[in-house]
């Protein structure tokens, strides 16, 4: 039928059987394929990516001390940055007869301290919440993965609030312990004319007056301040960044750059920095006025200031808190895409889960 042989004709270049046409007649016969690509040699390129992309496994050790310093930098630097907001708030709730409002608390102090006198209280602020970032994002990753391996896959999707509110309270425990002694003589610098100026002045005075107590009797309405404040600004900010990405933000996180990632991140946290202000505003005025008055206990407090007395300077608070959140949630994300650490997605329905519902095609 043909004249001479036909070259080989290949149909497809890695499995199907060649053709190979002879004078006399059609022949079938299976010539050797291209070698594929071991599905070994695949995930090794997968596994060598991902060790290109991060710096460590999620849940290591050095991912946990590199959440911590990145903690110790967003509370830190930021707390520090907004000390005179901090001075005047607290002055107007323990004198709000003096201090009337924020921009007159700010006019009172420049007129009697000058511009100098806004930065009282900078020392005990900056080492006290710089350690108290430490605990308080450092635990929380602790006590995230370790509530989520109680829980399993599928719980951890469904309870996810709740994880977050028990993984953030039980940081922030630790976190006050930590921060209390600080903040003790922060308030003393901050609120009792001519008490010390420095740190190194108000520490071994109240050491003196009332030692070891004076540092920690703040520590259980700090507890009442920060623990329901930090709840509400991780679970607030996880479900925030949850909703965004699947409301607002036009693409998935996978797609957006890191520039655009933390934009997200700073949204999500002022967002949830007001809340957070507002949640946590009568037991911040309870604090300040503790740490003022000798002898004083939070109940005696409270009672002395009644329910229009615990929402003085909410307003500056909630300029301070928004924005003082909304910075710590971007800088301490900027320090995880510094050190390549993995920032695990806004959380998908488990496969599993989605069989039991009947929701999988």
């Amino acid at each position: 039928m043909f004249s001479s042989i036909v070259p080989l004709v290949r149909l497809n270049p890695f499995h199907a059987p060649q053709l190979q046409l002879q004078q006399d007649g059609l022949i079938l016969r299976k010539l050797p394929a291209e070698p594929a690509e071991p599905s070994c040699t695949r995930r090794s390129l997968a596994a060598a990516s991902a060790e290109d992309e991060y710096s460590c496994a999620y849940g290591s050790g050095r991912f946990f001390i590199l959440c911590g310093f990145g903690g110790i930098i967003s509370c830190g630097t930021t707390h520090t940055a907004l000390v005179p907001l901090d001075l005047v708030k607290c002055r107007i709730q323990v004198d709000p007869q003096k201090y009337k409002s924020i921009f007159n608390g700010f006019s009172v102090t420049i007129k009697e301290d000058g511009v100098r006198g806004l930065a009282k209280g900078w020392a005990p602020t900056f080492f006290g919440y710089s350690m108290q970032g430490l605990c308080k994002f450092g635990f929380y990753e602790v006590f995230k993965i370790m509530y989520s391996n109680m829980l399993g896959e599928e719980n951890t999707y469904l309870w996810r609030t709740s994880l977050y509110l028990a993984a953030s309270a039980s940081a922030e425990f630790f976190a006050d312990i930590a921060l209390a002694p600080m903040e003790a003589a922060k308030v003393r610098i901050q609120t009792q004319p001519g008490y010390a100026n420095t740190l190194r002045q108000a520490a071994p005075k109240m050491f003196a007056e009332e030692g070891v107590w004076a540092f920690y009797k703040g520590v259980v309405p700090l507890w009442m301040r920060q623990i329901p404040y930090t709840m509400m600004k991780f679970a607030c900010f996880e479900r925030t960044v949850e909703a965004l990405y699947k409301y607002v933000v036009p693409k998935p996180r996978s797609e957006c750059s890191k520039g655009e990632q933390l934009v997200v991140t700073f949204v999500a946290g002022y967002i949830a920095g007001v809340f957070c202000a507002i949640v946590s505003h009568p037991a911040d005025s309870v604090v300040s006025v503790l740490n003022k008055e000798k002898g004083s206990s939070a109940v005696q407090v409270l009672k002395k200031l009644g329910f229009k007395g615990v929402w003085k300077g909410l307003f500056a608070r909630i300029i301070m808190i928004g924005t003082l959140t909304a910075l710590q949630w971007f800088i301490y994300d900027s320090v995880k895409v510094y050190f390549r650490l993995p920032r695990p997605p806004p959380p998908e329905m488990p496969e599993s889960l989605k069989k039991k519902l009947g929701l999988s095609e």
